[in-house]
C-alpha cells in the first residue's frame, strides 16, 4: 500500500482521485470506482502498489503491437482492478476481482524486481497489460522510471480513460500505447464500459502530438459495436486526428471467454474484412484483423507499392523489410524497431 501521486485533499478528509477521467471522489473509508485506491483518514493510497496478479514473457505482437519492436518478447504486468467495467473483458477475473470477490490478490514484486526478471531474460520492453495500468500507475510509473535507466522500453495497453494529469505524469516515460477504442459511441461507453468517449479520444489525441507511438484496437462485437457507419467514424477519426500511419486494428469478439456477454456470437470474418476494407478507403496504411491467425488482413505490405514486408501467423513473423523500409521500394513502414 502507498499514498498515490495524484490527488487533492478536499475538505473533511474526502478526496478527489486525478488518475483518471472518473475524477472520483471519495469518502474516508471508502475507495473509487477502480476499487483499488482508498481515502484512509484523508489520504488517498494504492491497495495495488507492488502486487503483481500477472508477470509473463509475451511477444510484442500479443498486445497487440505490429509497428513497435516487432518480433521482440515483453515482459508483461499487472494488477487487479480496472476503472471500467466492460461486459466483453475476458480478463474479468483479475480485471473485476475487487469489484466482484472483495479481495486484492498478488504477489509481492517492487518495481526493481520487475526491471532485474526483464533484463536477466534480455528483453526490449515491459508490457503494461493485461488489466488496465492507468489504476496501478504509480506502480507502473516507479517501474518505468527503472526501465528508462536500464534502457528498457515502455508501453501500455490501455482503455485510454485517463485524466491530463495521468498523462503529464507518465509522458516522459511512455515509448508506446495500444488504446482501446471500443466505439464510436458515447452511450456504448456508459453501458457497456461504465466510461465515456471524449476522455479516450483526448488521451489518443496527446499521444499522437507527444511523439508516443500509437497503434489502436477496436473489437467489433455483433449487434453492439459492428455498424459499419460507426466503424468508418473511428477509422477517419484516426486518419485525421492520428495520421493515417496509425496502425488500426479490428479485433474478433468471443462471447466463450467475456465476462456478461456469452449470449452473443463470434464476430463474423466477413464483418471484420468489411471493416478492414473501411480503414483502407479512409486512407489508413496499416489496417489489421485480429483473434483470427491465418488471414492476408493481419501482414504488413507496402503502402506504396503493396508489397508484403511483415508475414504473420498468430503471433509468429517473417519480416521481409530492410531496416524498416519497404524491400521493394524503399517506402517507410513506420516500423519502431529500437
Amino acid at each position: 500500500m502507498k499514498e498515490v501521486y495524484l490527488y487533492k485533499k478536499l475538505k473533511n478528509k474526502k478526496v478527489q482521485c486525478q488518475n483518471c477521467a472518473h475524477y472520483c471522489v471519495i469518502e474516508p473509508g471508502r475507495k473509487g470506482k477502480c476499487y483499488v485506491r482508498e481515502n484512509k483518514d484523508g489520504k488517498l493510497y494504492s491497495l495495488v502498489y507492488g502486487k503483481a496478479c500477472a508477470i509473463n514473457i509475451d511477444p510484442i505482437e500479443k498486445k497487440p503491437f505490429f509497428h513497435f519492436l516487432p518480433g521482440s518478447q515483453s515482459l508483461s504486468i499487472a494488477t487487479v482492478g480496472c476503472n471500467f467495467a466492460c461486459q466483453n473483458c475476458q480478463n474479468w477475473q483479475i480485471s473485476q476481482a475487487p469489484r466482484i470477490f472483495k479481495k486484492i490478490e498478488g504477489q509481492e514484486l517492487p518495481p526493481k524486481e520487475v526491471i532485474k526478471i526483464a533484463l536477466e531474460n534480455n528483453l526490449s520492453s515491459i508490457s503494461y497489460t493485461y488489466t488496465e495500468p492507468a489504476i496501478f500507475s504509480d506502480y507502473a510509473l516507479d517501474t518505468m522510471k527503472l526501465a528508462k535507466k536500464a534502457g528498457l522500453k515502455n508501453n501500455w495497453v490501455s482503455n485510454g480513460f485517463w485524466s491530463e494529469e495521468l498523462f503529464n505524469l507518465i509522458s516522459l516515460y511512455l515509448d508506446a500505447a495500444n488504446i482501446d477504442l471500443k466505439s464510436f459511441d458515447d452511450k456504448f461507453y456508459q453501458k457497456y464500459a461504465g466510461g465515456r468517449l471524449q476522455p479516450v479520444l483526448d488521451t489518443l489525441k496527446r499521444l499522437k502530438k507527444s511523439g508516443i507511438w500509437v497503434e489502436v484496437t477496436t473489437l467489433v462485437i455483433p449487434t453492439l459495436s459492428d455498424d459499419l457507419k460507426m466503424l468508418r467514424e473511428i477509422a477517419e477519426f484516426i486518419k485525421n486526428e492520428l495520421g493515417p500511419e496509425t496502425p488500426w486494428h479490428i479485433s474478433q469478439f468471443s462471447g466463450v471467454i467475456s465476462w456478461k456477454l456469452q449470449h452473443l456470437p463470434e464476430t463474423p470474418v466477413e464483418t471484420l474484412k468489411k471493416a478492414w476494407q473501411i480503414g483502407k478507403k479512409a486512407g489508413l496504411k496499416y489496417v489489421y484483423t485480429g483473434n483470427i491467425p491465418g488471414l492476408e488482413q493481419e501482414d504488413t505490405f507496402c503502402p506504396k507499392c503493396g508489397a508484403k514486408m511483415i508475414d504473420r501467423t498468430g503471433y509468429s513473423i517473417t519480416r521481409s523489410d530492410n531496416h524498416g523500409k519497404c524491400s521493394k521500394c524503399g517506402e517507410d513502414l513506420n516500423l519502431i524497431l529500437k
